[in-house]
């Protein structure tokens, strides 16, 4: 029996087709056509190698449903009957193609001891980190010749936004995380000539959402996304490369203090205006107050630094834990960075107003220009501070999470007077491109 699979691959897709690393992900923006790329790249490795052993999932059975198990049973009548109680496609080589969901998070362990060679997570932010490390320990198989892979599609968004950006955005890689074995390839609308044709009116609607949305859903940003607490912040206007910080600045530090979780200690200047630039920052774990605080003066070696304010247990007396860092019992952390020769200062650590002073930085002033910016090489700060999502007990605070960078510099901005309104520079006249009688000379064309 001869099997017909109609549709031709778009540029993209054709590369996500011959995508072999152990980790490929296909997204980014809405229509970019990666459900139909994930469903045939999983038939086309079940055709090609015989035995072959695979599991694709959704994360809730109505979703699978829908986008896979109808548009499958279409695709493959005839050819590789479907068990409808095991959610099994069968092929003639001996190859399968099972059809799975995560509802819940526990719902992984179904899979445990299972061994599949091929893994295909659609929706891949819709599961959390835990799931899809838990799942990669089912990707493996005996078979000669052909090497575990795993592959998703996405969107920004949802609860597995931080990781899928960590891994394939960012290219964060951790513990025995190889980069090698991580390719991205985004996916958007443009690419996607048959929805275009069939539905122009798509863009459109893309287009008409809110900037944040629009950001999201028809560029791809993955520094924004659904439940996002700063959706102010923009890689374009608030991150720049890195300048000589004139010497007159006003400079000073803030630190998140951790030794399991991680320590972060933030450099901020502020010119004449009131804006502040982060310049600089130190992200360490597991290392001992003093050895921070000489690595802290190392780093600011030659600079007039006014005043450092660190997290508020650092005053704690800590016992037996603070001994085991270096540390005598009944002795405070905030004295060993002191007597370490970097005095510090207890932060407000009001969280609600703390993190409304940090919006009123990223937000533009007058001149339309952000209050704040930071350096690109402040490379954890720029990760996790547009990774921040809302506390769904409290929308006025942010989740606690991976927040150790934004809470230093939330500690820094609290120890500066409330964002400066900027005056007002005047602006010239939009430029008209239908209006025939309109300069086009000499800087006409801003807005």
């Amino acid at each position: 029996m001869i099997l017909y699979l109609h549709g031709v691959p778009n540029p993209r897709q054709r590369e996500f087709f011959l995508a072999r690393a152990r980790h490929t992900a296909y997204g980014g923006a809405r229509g970019g056509g990666k459900s139909w790329a994930m469903r045939r790249k999983l038939t086309l490795l079940a055709l090609n190698y015989p035995g072959l052993n695979i599991l694709l999932l959704r994360r809730t059975l109505p979703e699978l449903r829908e986008n896979h198990i109808l548009p499958l049973q279409r695709e493959l009548y005839g050819f590789a009957p479907y068990n409808a109680a095991e959610r099994v496609f069968n092929f003639p080589n001996g190859s399968r193609i099972k059809l799975g969901y995560c509802d819940t998070s526990s719902d992984v362990y179904q899979y445990q001891g299972q061994e599949y060679a091929v893994i295909g997570m659609e929706e891949a932010t819709h599961f959390t980190e835990e799931q899809q490390q838990f799942l990669s320990t089912c990707n493996r198989t005996s078979k000669p010749g052909f090497t575990p892979r795993m592959y998703y599609t996405c969107n920004p968004g949802n609860v597995g936004h931080a990781w899928v950006k960590r891994l394939f955005i960012d290219r964060e890689y951790q513990n025995d995380e190889r980069p090698e074995d991580y390719a991205f390839i985004p996916a958007r609308i443009w690419d996607n000539k048959a929805l275009l044709a069939a539905d122009p009116g798509y863009v459109r609607q893309l287009m008409t959402l809110p900037e944040d949305l629009r950001r999201a859903h028809l560029e791809g940003d993955w520094d924004v996304h659904a439940g996002q607490y700063f959706r102010e912040f923009s890689r374009d206007r608030h991150v720049l490369p890195p300048y000589e910080i004139p010497a007159w600045h006003r400079r000073f530090r803030s630190m998140d203090w951790g030794y399991n979780d991680p320590c972060c200690v933030l450099w901020h200047a502020v010119d004449p205006e009131g804006r502040v630039v982060t310049y600089r920052e130190l992200y360490v774990r597991q290392m001992r107050a003093e050895e921070v605080a000489k690595r802290v003066m190392e780093l600011s070696r030659g600079e007039d630094i006014a005043y450092t304010v660190a997290s508020p247990d650092l005053w704690q007396s800590r016992g037996q834990t603070l001994r085991a860092q270096g540390g005598f019992e009944g002795e405070t952390l905030a004295e060993i960075f002191t007597k370490s020769g970097m005095p510090v200062s207890p932060a407000d650590n009001s969280r609600v107003a703390g993190w409304q002073r940090v919006r009123d930085y990223l937000s533009p002033a007058a001149d339309g220009e952000p209050r704040w910016r930071c350096f690109s090489d402040c490379v954890n700060l720029i990760r996790q501070l547009p990774g921040l999502r809302y506390d769904q007990r409290d929308r006025e605070d942010a989740a606690d999470g991976d927040d150790h960078a934004p809470e230093a510099l939330r500690y820094g901005l609290m120890s500066r007077p409330e964002a400066p309104r900027m005056k007002e520079k005047p602006r010239r006249a939009a430029f008209d491109p239908l209006d025939l009688n309109a300069k086009t000379g000499g800087g006409y064309l801003t807005v």
